[in-house]
């Protein structure tokens, strides 16, 4: 028996063509988010790490955009910026830097903002070994003392100035152990290569979680204030995530995680 080619093309019954139809329209619907979604090339602090990894995930679920994050030394990432670095924003330790990034032409003018206010203190890995008022640096009882190279490193700067101000720069020299940013300072106090040394809080209060070893908060008042800011680089002046992930940072769900991690807002 011929069955006509009409016959074999028949429309589905009303239920499956309602099912096609709903998945037609949701394939559409998902094409058009990624057309519209954009990706945006992140430079970081090593400090704001964590932070802006969680700030990150809330930002693609709630914009749709991407973020791909690259942390380290704000003075290194100063200088991949200059050579060409395919970031669109950058996150600071300073003010400084994204201020000079805008005067050389690499950033577009007046696009920096504050959007955190850091914290230094003085970490163990080890309990109870950092007391709470900081006298383990008079009593000198340790080998070690690592910090972040002051010339990259804003934080580095800043535990200097601590130092300095407690008159112990002498003392502590010949035990001073360097690390390119506050991320390799705090891996070589995790792994005991250091018995303490000077982070951002950032790094050792985490949301939800207790704090590993033992710190003490330095007084603010030993080091200038450590304002970071971000400023949209000339790469992102076009890029719709770019922009908007400049925007998110100043919302009020970004500056909630920007708080929970320990620092302070303007």
């Amino acid at each position: 028996m011929k069955i006509g080619w009409h016959r074999m093309c028949v429309w589905p019954d009303p239920m499956v063509r309602q099912w096609l139809v709903m998945c037609l329209s949701l394939a559409l619907l998902t094409a058009e988010d990624l057309a519209k979604a954009d990706e945006v090339q992140v430079a970081v602090a090593a400090n704001f790490a964590a932070p802006m990894q969680r700030i990150a995930a809330e930002f693609a679920s709630d914009t749709k955009h991407h973020a791909v994050v690259v942390a380290g030394a704000t003075g290194t990432l100063y200088a991949q910026i200059h050579s060409g670095g395919p970031f669109e924003v950058l996150l600071a330790a300073d003010v400084t830097t994204p201020a000079k990034l805008e005067a050389e032409g690499l950033a577009v003018p007046g696009s920096h903002f504050t959007y955190a206010v850091g914290k230094l203190v003085l970490w163990s890995a080890q309990p109870n070994f950092v007391d709470a008022a900081g006298e383990v640096l008079l009593r000198g009882r340790f080998r070690h003392l690592a910090v972040a190279n002051p010339k990259l490193a804003p934080y580095g700067a800043a535990a200097m100035e601590a130092i300095d101000a407690l008159g112990l720069s002498e003392s502590v020299r010949p035990k001073l152990v360097s690390g390119e940013s506050v991320a390799q300072v705090a891996q070589f106090i995790a792994t005991g290569n250091a018995e303490l040394g000077f982070v951002a809080l950032s790094q050792v209060v985490a949301p939800g979680q207790p704090a590993v070893g033992s710190y003490w908060l330095v007084p603010a008042r030993l080091y200038s204030p450590i304002r970071q800011d971000a400023v949209l680089l000339k790469r992102g002046a076009t890029n719709a995530a770019a922009r908007a992930l400049c925007e998110y940072l100043k919302r009020a769900k970004a500056r909630q995680v920007i708080r929970a991690y320990g620092y302070a807002l303007e």
